[in-house]
């Protein structure tokens, strides 16, 4: 029987066993990595730019963006680090703070490829404590493929014009209920106080960027109810799920963890840190990026496209005001195929946009 390869295994054999010299991701990788640089972070003659990545990242996407900076008239400056054992603040102990903090105020621009991501660490806070002029934008774990798929092949005008659209559409809506297949309903009401964040794919203004295809916000934490169903993903500490993970929640409180297998073993993660807001949900997400699939990645999962996303744990002051969440660390886990209803209107059907203001527009960016 004839077999059919894939395009990474005839990446992989040209890698092993050489060939002309070239890589199926010569040509591509180098495109998308512009795109990041030139037409996202717009960067400006002389600007310093920090790559991060640690022992687990990918170095030929840290080596193309610092080339892209470097012909873009940028000052790149790629800092590597050892693969902390934790994320966020967890991640404190592994990390050189003072050094690193200190060159994150300096900058003009810095792109986080770490896969064990320094996002809310303590030289993150430190960072934008005192760099007002910082861009940042969260890549944690990229690699060549979803870097071409995620940001070199997607339409970023068209899905800003779209997301623009459901972000107003959501903002507006009191009473949100949520189901998936896998037998997550939830329901909980939005706070007008809480902001909404809309990623679609531009860091060229100061603050905090991810990488295009996610609505996130904080509802009003004590009126989230239901179940919550996780069946894509969960990083840390799992990744891509064997078998569903069942949350029972109340007032945005987990207050039960059911399944096989995995199922325990996030519980006794989460117990681990002996720090009950670990046990809280922090924000949900829309996944809207037309190229992403599931790998087991979560920057590129928490972007399928009609998935929802709930973070547990930290959440900052800015997002979540007056408190926050003051938690020691953070994870993240995906609902695939959701169903989502705003005021009792329906956006969502299984994944599939189905709202009338939106759904020729989606059409267009998911053919």
């Amino acid at each position: 029987m004839r077999k059919i390869f894939s395009r990474l295994d005839i990446n992989i054999v040209i890698q092993k066993f050489g060939g002309v010299g070239m890589k199926l991701y010569d040509y591509e990788l180098p495109h998308a990595a512009r795109i990041l640089i030139e037409d996202m972070f717009k960067v400006k003659e002389g600007e310093t730019f920090i790559i991060t990545a640690d022992t687990e990242s990918n170095e030929n996407v840290v080596n193309a963006t610092a080339q892209a900076v470097f012909s873009a008239g940028g000052k790149p400056m790629v800092i590597w680090l050892a693969a902390p054992n934790g994320v966020g603040k967890a991640a404190d102990p592994d990390l050189p703070i003072d050094a690193l903090s200190e060159a994150l105020r300096n900058a003009d621009a810095w792109i986080e490829y770490n896969n064990k991501w320094l996002l809310y660490s303590t030289p993150f806070e430190r960072a934008f404590k005192d760099n007002n002029r910082l861009r940042y934008m969260n890549l944690v774990g990229m690699n060549e493929d979803m870097m071409i798929r995620l940001i070199g092949s997607v339409n970023t005008d068209l899905l800003k014009e779209f997301m623009i659209k459901v972000k107003d559409i959501t903002m507006a809506a009191k009473k949100v209920k949520i189901t998936t297949p896998a037998g997550t309903n939830l329901e909980f009401c939005n706070n007008p106080s809480h902001p909404f964040s809309c990623d679609y794919g531009k860091a060229d203004e100061p603050g905090i960027h991810y990488l295009s295809g996610q609505i996130g916000w904080c509802p009003e934490f004590e009126t989230i109810n239901g179940k919550l169903i996780f069946d894509g993903t969960i990083d840390p500490p799992l990744r891509m799920l064997r078998d569903p993970v069942a949350l029972n929640i109340e007032k945005g409180r987990v207050v039960g963890i059911e399944g096989k297998r995995e199922a325990v073993e996030f519980k006794s993660w989460l117990k681990s840190f002996n720090d009950p807001n670990m046990f809280r949900l922090a924000h949900i997400c829309y996944g809207f990026n037309p190229g992403a699939k599931l790998t087991g990645d979560i920057v590129e999962d928490e972007r399928i496209w009609g998935c929802t996303e709930w973070g547990l744990g930290y959440q900052s002051k800015e997002d979540a005001p007056p408190e926050g969440i003051p938690a020691v660390s953070h994870t993240d886990g995906i609902c695939l195929n959701t169903s989502m209803w705003l005021d009792g209107v329906q956006l969502l059907d299984k994944g599939v946009v189905v709202h009338e203001d939106l759904k020729e527009i989606a059409d267009k960016l998911t053919r």
